[in-house]
């Protein structure tokens, strides 16, 4: 209210993108994440991009499920669960335009907009559909993905390269900034993972203890995501007993400044890039419909004088 008094325009929101494994406690972390802000009076606006979740337990504005029906597209193409999320996305994504009209009208009222998206993290990171529905928010919003992982099945070497590894493809995928949340630090406290991504030689200590080719494998690319770890923004959170949310969102005011710093500009090129080819298209149209007419005026002169 006071800002629409004084003639201030509000702040667009945060999109928060919420990616995670399979088991990762993902869909908890989003309905922590929820409650977190309605207690503290910020009410986020969330979207649910999973249609195949049985029971959703937070309330969502946008629900995929309302508008797609994820049982009846697997029946409708003959599809196997994967292939009836990823089309069930790419039904939603023709219609995101709808969505990104709808987060607009509740940027007065919503500070944040958290995105659930499906359990199969593939599914979203590598489809088509996923990455319109991410440009379309980056190009407009301030955008963060947020990567939940599972720090109880982390602790092993290897295991945890992996994490990493797909963190890092993540990362380079969706040209965002980008937050690790380690969850589960109920289980396990997650400061084994820090002190290994910090301390190169800590965990090669670790993994001398492994003597598959694999444990090799992990040796040298520990060597190449030392760059990835220096700019990595890393909190470890507990989303049954929503410890560590403080820290979560002291690194997503950071990560929301290096999107404004870094990525804003070259979305906003890729914006007007854009909009120059749907103008020049447009252009196209009406001159050839003017042809068009021009060409009927001709034949209809014509006919008028033959008469």
């Amino acid at each position: 209210m006071a800002a629409a008094a004084s003639g201030l325009a509000a702040a667009p929101p945060v999109c928060v993108l919420v990616l995670g494994m399979a088991g990762s406690g993902k869909t908890t972390f989003v309905q922590r994440l929820a409650a977190h802000l309605h207690g503290q009076r910020c009410p986020p606006y969330v979207i649910n991009l999973d249609p195949a979740v049985h029971d959703l337990p937070f309330p969502a504005n946008i629900d995929i499920r309302d508008t797609v029906k994820y049982k009846e597209v697997m029946k409708q193409y003959g599809l196997g669960p994967n292939g009836g999320i990823v089309t069930s996305l790419n039904l939603f994504a023709t219609r995101f335009d709808q969505v990104m009209k709808f987060i607009e009208k509740r940027q007065n009222a919503s500070k944040y907009v958290i995105i659930d998206t499906p359990g199969q993290i593939e599914v979203f990171t590598w489809s088509a559909s996923g990455t319109i529905i991410t440009e379309a928010l980056a190009s407009s919003f301030p955008s963060v993905v947020v990567y939940v992982m599972d720090t109880s099945r982390s602790a092993n070497p290897i295991t945890f390269m992996s994490n990493m590894l797909y963190a890092c493809s993540i990362l380079y995928k969706t040209k965002l900034p980008f937050i690790v949340v380690m969850n589960k630090t109920d289980i396990i406290d997650h400061s084994f993972a820090v002190e290994w991504m910090q301390d190169f030689e800590t965990f090669q200590d670790a993994l001398n203890q492994e003597t598959s080719y694999v444990s090799n494998l992990t040796r040298s690319m520990s060597l190449v995501l030392d760059e990835f770890y220096s700019s990595l923004k890393v909190v470890g959170v507990s989303a049954v007993l929503g410890t560590g949310l403080d820290d979560f969102f002291v690194q997503l005011s950071k990560a929301v400044d290096e999107y404004e710093r870094e990525y804003r500009p070259e979305y906003e090129r890729l914006r007007k890039t854009l909009e120059k080819a749907q103008n020049k298209q447009k252009r196209e149209q009406l001159e050839h419909l003017w042809k068009d007419m021009g060409s009927v005026c001709v034949q209809g002169d014509t006919l008028a004088a033959k008469v």
